[in-house]
């Protein structure tokens, strides 16, 4: 409806010889602070000094250039002083919502601007024989969302999860492993076992060992490959067991190692360009006069390094899939780095250097408001973070539901759990730190991702108790329901702004206010029984739906009972 506002005062204003685009009116348009004054306020001051009139004048000027406008569309238009307010048909409107909203589903809100267009979405990317950590959970949530996000636009999303599978570091886990390791206990426990055999050649002292042992894999040799391979396949079993419980899914899960070969003809590329100089016997590439200081892109003994790997598979993916976009969803602590890639790629001659983006996200903190990336000089594992808020999940259940069977609760909690965790992240703005607080985050009560469940839950639970007996009907709308109406009309605008700005913490508080919303109305207007009944369980479904829509942008599911 927003739209029949712009496209009304855009011709009046074209009639008094004002060009102004779509985007200045949306931004101008006001919503009124309560209802009495309408849907929508066009504030006129910007325009008294070209007219040299009031700005009083002004609104009753352009209201007059408006005309009548279709009463199925608007009940009113008024001036108010230097505003002009529009009142929407709120009849006309909740026929509008309830029809769309119920008719297209899950299609409800999207758009196709993407055009089938391609878009790959790095996210996650952990590091080959470590737990997943708390670290990449930021990055699988975000990402998570904001393919999904882009999808919902109509563009094509290459899903892609970038392991930490090569490096300096498997040279410590080499010398590790040849020095302390058992093959027994090995199978027990791989990733623990392997993530304290690399802390124990972490030190000073295995520098060199470490540097020979992983010239020793890029060589190719067959022991370090061999094991190189086990450690990967332990490290992606359990990756896998903990995306399938997160519900997140890749279309592809590849390697830096995958480069080996291809990193060659990078290099020999940038020197062809006269992009590589010689620094201390290494190879860089000196970006000091962008302001991007100096990239390492070979070690003097030959190995190669993130950048040399990263520059190789950009160039690879654009081969690949002729992408509009790619997105790398990082923390903000990689900001330089990626500046530095970005600017390479150009540097080489590739126009789509300007396509690849960093999106980047803040740290987590912990209740006392430090890095929540190590608790006591522990590493913090999203297993041990899953289980306890599952934990946390059935207590609250069982406080509501004291003779809910196991497997029921087994799985509501895991769902439960999931929302708690993914709500709590997004609904912050990803660029800022976020307080990681397990205990708020599976409240039933308040902004968490439990609330959104229990209210669409209490909405399925209306729908269950319907017996759809009498004529649909729009009477006199309740103020609440009219607010909740205008809230769900939003949906479509809230979900392309989100996209814009890859914000999902756009979805994540319409998604609370909306819930919020339907809460009063809940309680406000009874549904089952009511003269109004046929409509207000449509509006109640209407919610359903668009809750439905925000918790799969967000990434994780609902509940038909809590």
């Amino acid at each position: 409806m927003k739209e029949l506002v712009i496209k009304l005062l855009k011709k009046a204003l074209k009639a008094k010889k004002v060009k102004i685009k779509e985007e200045q009116i949306d931004k101008l348009l006001e919503i009124p602070p309560n209802i009495e004054l309408g849907d929508y306020a066009f504030p006129c001051f910007f325009l008294a000094e070209k007219f040299k009139e009031s700005p009083e004048q002004v609104a009753l000027d352009i209201r007059e250039k408006i005309g009548t406008p279709p009463a199925t569309d608007f009940e009113d238009i008024q001036t108010q002083g230097p505003y002009i307010n529009f009142f929407f048909n709120r009849k006309s409107l909740a026929k509008k919502l309830v029809w769309n909203a119920i008719n297209k589903k899950e299609n409800f809100g999207k758009s196709k601007i993407g055009d089938k267009k391609k878009i790959i979405v790095e996210f996650s990317s952990p590091n080959i024989a470590k737990p997943f950590g708390i670290g990449h959970l930021r990055s699988t949530i975000i990402g998570n969302s904001i393919a999904n996000l882009c999808e919902f636009q109509g563009f094509k999303v290459i899903r892609l999860n970038y392991l930490g599978d090569w490096g300096a570091q498997f040279g410590r886990l080499l010398v590790a492993y040849k020095k302390f390791g058992n093959e027994k206990e090995l199978q027990k426990n791989p990733i623990e076992y392997m993530l304290n055999l690399y802390v124990k050649a972490n030190k000073k002292q295995f520098d060199k060992l470490a540097a020979e042992e992983f010239k020793k894999l890029e060589n190719g040799e067959k022991e370090e490959v061999m094991l190189w391979r086990t450690f990967k396949e332990y490290s992606q079993e359990e990756f896998n067991e903990m995306y399938q419980k997160l519900g997140i899914k890749f279309d592809q899960q590849l390697g830096e190692s995958m480069y080996g070969k291809k990193m060659k003809e990078t290099i020999k590329e940038l020197k062809n360009k006269d992009l590589l100089k010689k620094s201390q016997g290494a190879q860089i590439v000196d970006l000091t006069k962008y302001g991007l200081g100096v990239c390492l892109i070979e070690k003097k003994d030959g190995a190669t390094l993130y950048a040399t790997r990263d520059l190789t598979s950009a160039i690879d993916r654009y081969k690949k899939y002729k992408f509009d976009r790619m997105i790398y969803e990082v923390g903000k602590e990689q900001e330089l780095y990626f500046n530095q890639l970005f600017k390479i790629l150009e540097l080489m001659g590739y126009k789509w250097a300007e396509k690849c983006i960093h999106v980047i996200h803040g740290h987590y903190l912990d209740k006392d408001g430090r890095r929540f990336s190590t608790r006591k000089g522990k590493s913090v594992f999203m297993k041990d973070i899953l289980t306890e808020t599952i934990s946390l999940a059935k207590k609250e259940i069982k406080k509501r539901s004291p003779k809910i069977n196991e497997s029921e609760l087994e799985k509501r909690a895991s769902k439960i759990a999931i929302a708690a965790i993914f709500y709590g992240d997004l609904k912050n703005n990803r660029k800022n730190n976020a307080l990681f607080d397990i205990k708020k985050f599976v409240s039933f009560e308040g902004d968490t991702g439990p609330y959104i469940q229990y209210s669409y839950a209490r909405a399925s639970s209306i729908q269950r108790k319907a017996k759809n007996s009498q004529k649909f009907e729009v009477y006199d709308l309740e103020n609440i329901e009219i607010e909740l109406i205008k809230k769900l009309l939003e949906f479509p605008d809230i979900a392309l702004k989100a996209y814009t700005f890859l914000n999902p913490s756009l979805i994540a508080n319409y998604a609370y206010k909306i819930s919020k919303l339907f809460n009063e109305f809940y309680h406000s207007c009874p549904v089952i029984g009511s003269k109004s009944e046929m409509f207000r369980l449509a509006l109640v479904e209407a919610f359903r739906q668009i809750i439905k829509n925000c918790a799969h942008l967000l990434g994780f599911e609902l509940l038909e009972e809590m």
